[in-house]
């Protein structure tokens, strides 16, 4: 009874920093996950007086573990909330700020706030549904995951090739019309997959040290300067007149359901596919479960947006026992805290039940939080000292890139930063700079 309490008390305190990681634009799960696998024998030292009633010092470290993945699973909520009032989405958000500040234009920030948070609920019920089906045919007795290992760079090519294909932006240079403007986009989209792309192979060679004896992954400094800093920079310098919101909950009527269904199912099969393949992101998920979707509105967006987010925290979780390995800075941290044991029988590992625990309470609250903090933004977000929010943001990363990763660890930064700028000013999909990952990872299967 003991360990379910505090199981749950470890998931409140976890969608709690959820909501923060969620609102604070640059600050991400992974910065956490990082933070508590550096201090895990501090937090161990903390909660040593359990001991005395039975709780192991293993399970401590699966609390901690608990509290990264609920931590994963109400950002994955809450970071709409700022990607729609405050134009500052992560790289994960970075599709839904258009559909999103569309809405809050009209004065409907609310209603794209409960959107994402109705197709994160329906991705985490979606994906436990799946849970079963799923294991089973990338685990045993089917081994699809092998399979797909023996395609990988296919796959990974493909995955590249469709990411600039769809590239719908427009870059008019020298008055020329027609088809020119699209094909430039694809064009430069290409040009910031590739430099990305050579920029990683250049630091994943990198050995970073940090000043006080921290972990220190360059990827950290490298993904905040492509990701967070640009969009940082970005939200200083656009001030958007706002008008007054309309409080109300989103009315589905019976075709819009029927599409929402449809937004979260593609949406949840896009986040199951990032996180079994390598070197993806959400975003990259997005653009393939809307390319499988097909046309849908601004609202539709959203949704699908949302549930392919919340799913791929979801699944990273089921696929770190499944296939025994790591897809995300979460569950990196995680395989390095506890032991995991690979599904292979019908009833899965322990670990893996608190997990789940964790994430369907974790995702629970989250729903309601997020429409509670939606609410509070709706009605006093003007208020709010947003730009020097964002400065206290840009230092405090200024810090923990500092603090982990050391004086390179800053000059990694700054040059991520102003190649994460160049597809902000051009107008293309931040996503491709997702070649810092993709292209190292394509190179390794040639």
């Amino acid at each position: 009874m003991l360990q379910l309490g505090l199981v749950i008390l470890f998931t409140v305190f976890g969608v709690i920093t959820g909501i923060a990681t969620g609102l604070l634009p640059g600050l991400h799960v992974n910065n956490i996950a990082l933070i508590l696998l550096s201090l895990s024998g501090s937090v161990i030292a903390i909660f040593s007086f359990l001991f005395e009633f039975g709780i192991s010092q293993d399970f401590i470290l699966v609390l901690i573990c608990i509290f990264i993945i609920s931590n994963s699973i109400s950002h994955t909520f809450h970071d709409v909330i700022p990607s729609t009032f405050l134009g500052a989405p992560d790289e994960d958000m970075a599709l839904s700020v258009l559909p999103a500040h569309s809405l809050l234009l009209e004065g409907k920030g609310y209603e794209a706030v409960a959107l994402s948070a109705m197709g994160s609920y329906g991705a985490i019920l979606f994906c436990f549904m799946l849970l079963f089906p799923i294991r089973f045919i990338i685990g045993s007795p089917l081994f699809f995951y092998e399979t797909l290992q023996e395609i990988m760079l296919f796959v990974l090519l493909a995955i590249s090739i469709l990411m600039i294909a769809t590239e719908k932006s427009r870059i008019e240079l020298f008055k020329i019309k027609g088809i020119f403007p699209s094909f430039l986009g694809m064009l430069f989209a290409l040009f910031v997959f590739i430099l990305s792309g050579i920029f990683g192979i250049l630091i994943l060679g990198m050995s970073v040290d940090s000043p006080i004896g921290l972990s220190s992954p360059v990827l950290f400094p490298a993904l905040s300067g492509l990701f967070g800093m640009p969009t940082l920079l970005t939200s200083l310098m656009t001030k958007p007149s706002i008008p007054k919101q309309i409080i109300e909950n989103p009315v589905l009527d019976k075709n819009a359901k029927k599409s929402s269904i449809l937004s979260v199912t593609t949406g949840s099969f896009g986040g199951i596919l990032v996180s079994i393949i390598p070197g993806i992101t959400s975003a990259t998920g997005t653009i393939i479960a809307m390319t499988a979707r097909g046309e849908s509105d601004k609202k539709q967006t959203i949704v699908t947006l949302s549930a392919v987010n919340t799913a791929c925290a979801f699944f990273v979780v089921a696929v770190m026992f499944i296939i025994m390995k790591s897809r995300s800075g979460a569950t990196l941290a995680a395989m390095q805290l506890i032991s995991i044991s690979e599904w292979t029988d019908i009833l899965m590992p322990t670990n893996l039940a608190y997990l789940l625990i964790s994430i369907l309470l974790g995702g629970a609250l989250s729903y309601f939080l997020t429409l509670k903090m939606g609410k509070i933004f709706a009605n006093r977000f003007a208020n709010v000292p947003y730009a020097l929010v964002v400065k206290l943001t840009i230092t405090l990363i200024i810090i923990l890139v500092f603090l982990f990763t050391g004086l390179l660890g800053l000059l990694v930064l700054f040059i991520a930063t102003f190649i994460g700028l160049l597809p902000v000013e051009w107008g293309v999909r931040r996503s491709h700079c997702m070649g810092v990952l993709l292209i190292p990872i394509i190179l390794y299967f040639l």
